[in-house]
């Protein structure tokens, strides 16, 4: 890809999932007046985003690198150090020193 399509496409995926996420907030504002008493919908509703979100950003993760196994090495690090409670930067520092060192490795 060239440069010009890797930014349109980056711009594509965020416009997307900004998109997205807005909609799965609004629509059910403007199609329900009255509170939502239902726990299952409150939940589903609640977690949805999380899921677009998700779906949308694991395939580019894993075809971000030159190689399928540096970017899930860099994937693991990352969800591991997350489900530790790091911090943000700490987590993307430590995905892309594992991918930097897989990479390097001969993965």
């Amino acid at each position: 890809m060239s440069v010009n399509a890797d930014k349109a496409y980056l711009i594509a995926s965020i416009a997307i999932m900004a998109g997205m996420t807005y909609l799965i907030r609004v629509v059910p504002m403007a199609v329900f007046r009255k509170k939502i008493s239902n726990r299952f919908i409150r939940s589903f509703l609640n977690y949805v985003p999380y899921g677009v979100l998700s779906a949308m950003t694991f395939p580019a993760i894993f075809y971000s690198t030159g190689s399928v196994a540096s970017a899930a090495a860099g994937c693991t690090v990352a969800v591991a150090l997350a489900y530790c409670g790091r911090s943000l930067l700490t987590v993307a520092v430590g995905a892309a020193l594992a991918v930097f060192l897989a990479q390097v490795g001969g993965l």
